[in-house]
């Protein structure tokens, strides 16, 4: 007994070095001026990188504002979209279904890079090209497949027998969903948004092959400085882009817990 909880605390240690380690490293590199191959530690430490990130040249804050309001978009109408989809390939069978199911995957499937030339072709020809409006477009067949894979699986668990039952007390179609499926679908409802809003706030070619480099997310400002080594700047940017997608994570997360408990309240 005394062996395997050592075991495990061992294990247990060792999976917080492996998360911990890394961010400690990213946050030495934001406060050197500089860290040779062979030393430890930096051989001097300041503040540039966290000066220029916060100057309004940077451009910094603006691009975070960005990210968070295309992922915020992307993942609310993901939601909307992959609900009702979701539905019909968990709960019916029609023909065609598997051919369907597959070309759900299929954004998942295919490199982004193959597709995103005809894409940009595409979205020039409708005038979509470089604007905030084509990045969101671009964003939603990325993000739907985890949102319909996830409410597939749901309501292939919880069959048609809620909302059987609240058509004979008759309800209609608004109500059966509000009242006997929406309750049920609030755990699916937090992992698809958080999964897609963290999947959207991290993409980069698809943003900078349609956005055409006007549509500044934290993402594209971040690739310039990995691309020339300068590691401070890219360090900074990195600990911000992870801290923020965590922290806006969470928030996604207690926002739907709130309204999960509320309609529960209600509902009884």
């Amino acid at each position: 007994m005394d062996r395997s909880k050592a075991l495990r605390h061992i294990a247990l240690v060792s999976i917080l070095l492996v998360l911990i380690v890394p961010f400690l490293v990213l946050i030495l590199w934001s406060f050197s001026q500089g860290w040779a191959s062979n030393d430890l530690m930096p051989n001097e430490f300041g503040l540039r990188g966290w000066r220029y990130l916060f100057s309004p040249q940077s451009r910094t804050l603006s691009s975070l504002g960005v990210s968070i309001l295309i992922s915020l978009v992307v993942t609310g109408f993901g939601l909307i979209l992959s609900i009702p989809a979701g539905k019909a390939l968990g709960l019916y069978n029609f023909p065609g279904k598997r051919l369907i199911e597959l070309l759900v995957l299929a954004p998942t499937i295919i490199p982004t890079i193959a597709v995103g030339m005809g894409i940009q072709i595409a979205f020039i020809r409708y005038g979509l090209a470089d604007t905030l409006l084509g990045v969101i477009l671009v964003h939603l067949p990325i993000v739907l497949p985890y949102g319909i894979r996830i409410f597939a699986s749901i309501y292939k668990a919880l069959g048609t027998k809620w909302e059987d039952q609240a058509k004979i007390l008759k309800a209609n179609g608004w109500q059966r969903f509000w009242f006997a499926s929406l309750p049920f679908l609030y755990p699916g409802i937090i992992s698809a948004g958080v999964l897609m809003f963290n999947v959207s706030f991290s993409q980069y070619f698809l943003t900078y092959l349609i956005g055409g480099g006007k549509i500044m997310t934290l993402p594209i400002l971040l690739f310039p400085f990995v691309n020339s080594g300068d590691r401070v700047m890219a360090s900074g940017l990195s600990l911000i882009f992870i801290l923020s997608s965590l922290i806006l994570m969470l928030i996604i997360e207690r926002v739907i817990t709130d309204s999960e408990q509320k309609t529960n309240f209600y509902y009884l």
